[in-house]
């Protein structure tokens, strides 16, 4: 197998897992007794707590010879985590595990971006490639479960979330290219935080990266949500599962297809984030009329542009405006706000929204997306060259 393969491997487990972690949790959560407020705290809290888990997870990940080794061991603390959290009946034991499994999913995100974009430049393959591999995953988890969920409890989730887990580990150690975190000996510890401050109290690069995550951060009333509102609109799970997935099949087109004629004629990353901005705009307005089915083909579509388009020109804002040696704490400072602290305080929101107005929820997710167009625009003079 290539190195692109390889990785393409690993982003079909990840991405399997957010397939159905994304979309069916809050079903989950809702068979567990919990209502709207209780579901969203739940799924809030990881995201919050990213804020210092993130950080202390990339300084911890880079202290290693090899990239793939905290791969392995978030794996396994992903089931684990998991685990726990299906295997109780006791609420603060539940939110114990959702959070360590949560957290350590969100951790092994950066990490694979940062060793597939180191193995990608230096090889010569498309960063797009494996990583619309793990759209294509998604796709099939999202089918796979919204069918399984029609016959089969709730709990499903659960036991497929510690599967594809234990796979994330078996496969970082038999199969992962063994990339080095640092030519030499792993920098020490005191450094590498020296490094992440270095990136927080650059203006440029903190704005980019607010701009890049209140956009993402949008996405959490969807999310959370979006299944138990297609419920109450008599559409069912299995409904549910193919509408993910089509916004997500569409996502791969672009990766595939539309990414690599952006870069062949230079549109740089910046006009891509505007693009995504103004989509996810008119997006979320759109879904706080509950729109019918056949209309929530064409939003779900808008998915290629809200959440690729915004992601690829994340990570490569994020490469160009950060030190080759901080391009781990660079990419999980940008994760920690967009799948962090904004993801989580929308998320938290989302819960109460839910209770309240319903589908009305999602106009304070339009607004947000707003408040990233409006970031964006005076990055153009840095960001608008071509990648």
């Amino acid at each position: 197998m290539t190195a692109a393969q390889r990785m393409a491997l690993q982003y079909v487990l990840l991405f399997g897992a957010t397939g159905v972690s994304l979309p069916f949790a809050g079903l989950w959560m809702r068979s567990q007794g919990l209502s709207g407020a209780e579901i969203g705290a739940l799924l809030a809290a990881p995201m919050l707590a990213r804020v210092v888990t993130g950080p202390l997870l990339a300084v911890w990940a880079d202290g290693f010879r090899y990239r793939r080794t905290p791969i392995a061991l978030l794996g396994l603390v992903m089931a684990a985590g998991y685990g726990l959290a299906g295997g109780t009946d006791v609420p603060a034991l539940r939110a114990l595990g959702w959070f360590i499994g949560a957290t350590a999913m969100a951790g092994l995100v950066p990490l694979t971006d940062v060793m597939t974009l180191r193995l990608a430049g230096r090889l010569g393959f498309s960063f797009s490639l494996p990583r619309g591999a793990g759209s294509a995953a998604f796709v099939v988890a999202n089918v796979g479960m919204g069918a399984l969920l029609l016959s089969w409890p709730a709990d499903a989730v659960i036991v497929w979330l510690v599967a594809v887990s234990l796979g994330l580990a078996a496969v970082a150690v038999l199969a992962l290219p063994p990339e080095r975190v640092a030519e030499g000996a792993p920098v020490a510890g005191l450094e590498r935080f020296r490094g992440l401050g270095r990136l927080v109290v650059d203006p440029v690069f903190m704005l980019a990266i607010f701009a890049i995550g209140v956009v993402q951060a949008a996405h959490a009333f969807q999310y959370g949500f979006s299944a138990l509102l297609w419920k109450t609109q008599g559409i069912s799970e299995a409904a549910t599962g193919w509408l993910w997935a089509f916004g997500v099949i569409v996502e791969i087109g672009l990766m595939w297809l539309v990414e690599p004629w952006r870069r062949r004629v230079g549109v740089g990353p910046w006009s891509l984030l505007m693009l995504g901005s103004a989509a996810a705009v008119l997006r979320w307005s759109a879904m706080a009329f509950a729109p019918p089915l056949w209309l929530l083909w064409p939003l779900q579509a808008l998915h290629a542009l809200t959440f690729a388009a915004t992601f690829l020109a994340g990570v490569q804002i994020v490469e160009r405006l950060s030190p080759a040696d901080s391009h781990t704490a660079a990419q999980t400072l940008s994760s920690v706000l967009s799948a962090g602290l904004l993801i989580g305080l929308a998320t938290a929101v989302s819960g109460p929204l839910y209770d309240r107005f319903g589908a009305g929820g999602y106009w304070a997710m339009a607004a947000m997306a707003v408040a990233g167009l409006i970031a964006a625009a005076p990055l153009r003079k840095r960001l608008a060259a071509p990648a």
